[in-house]
């Protein structure tokens, strides 16, 4: 009789726990290895059964998902399993680092069912995993939605395509989006970055993004603004500086996102 596909879960959510679990166990191929409720428990859990497989949930108390595969790929004494991360939070560095540290895959919650356990399958029958292709595919999605979301925005604001500060702005919002650090580098790297993909200068990307938030602020559009955020943020007269309406829109994106 061939052997079972011995799955762990660790995660802090037991809606989640019971539910994959659950669907785990009406596999004929599949069984469960145990449980944990954050990381600590789940590193204890994989040295007591040594699973083939790990649902890792990313952000958990005591130690979050990254802890846990920091140990796992340390450990010389164990046969490591493979990593399926599970988060609601899509954000690149955080995906690039689990697939860095051993995860095979980067599913965002919430998931289909079916393509979990299709995932699991694959991992035990290649042995090779395909975390790079799942996590460049990832990535192709969640720039194509960004794109769709900033373009819904502009046009709800008033930013006209015709523009050049248009694309610089749209630029500059996908950039502190993916790394928000870098709005606190606005004229040394964030300018410079744009000035570099449009091949023009950082001080002709700083007056088009003026220019744009001008046009929006010209044609009355306020009063959008504070309808995208559900509060008044801005009046006529209070016009933003370009990181303030930048690390604004970002904010709003990175918050909808995560929710």
């Amino acid at each position: 009789m061939k052997q079972k596909i011995r799955v762990a879960i660790i995660d802090d959510n037991l809606g989640i726990r019971d539910l994959v679990s659950s669907y785990i166990e009406m596999q004929e191929d599949m069984e469960i290895a145990g449980m944990a409720e954050d990381g600590i428990e789940g590193i204890n859990l994989i040295h007591e059964t040594k699973p083939d497989v790990v649902i890792l949930d990313m952000i958990m108390p005591r130690l979050d998902g990254l802890g846990v595969l920091e140990h796992i790929s340390m450990s010389t004494r164990l046969d490591k399993p493979f990593f399926i991360c599970l988060s609601a939070v899509g954000q690149e560095e955080l995906i690039q680092r689990a697939v860095k540290l051993g995860a095979k895959y980067y599913m965002i919650k919430p998931f289909d069912m079916e393509m979990l356990m299709r995932r699991i399958r694959e991992l035990t029958t290649n042995k090779q995993g395909l975390g790079d292709v799942e996590y460049k595919q990832i990535t192709r999605d969640r720039t194509k939605r960004l794109e769709e979301k900033i373009t819904d925005l502009f046009l709800l604001i008033g930013i006209p395509a015709h523009i050049k500060g248009y694309h610089f702005l749209r630029s500059a919002i996908t950039m502190v989006v993916k790394n928000g650090d870098i709005i606190n580098r606005i004229t040394k790297e964030l300018y410079p970055g744009i000035a570099k993909e449009y091949k023009t200068t950082p001080s002709k990307v700083e007056r088009a993004i003026r220019h744009a938030i001008d046009v929006a602020w010209n044609r009355g559009k306020v009063e959008n603004i504070n309808q995208v955020f559900g509060y008044v943020v801005y009046d006529e007269n209070d016009k933003p500086t370009n990181g303030e309406f930048i690390a604004l829109i970002a904010d709003k994106l990175t918050m909808d996102e995560s929710a």
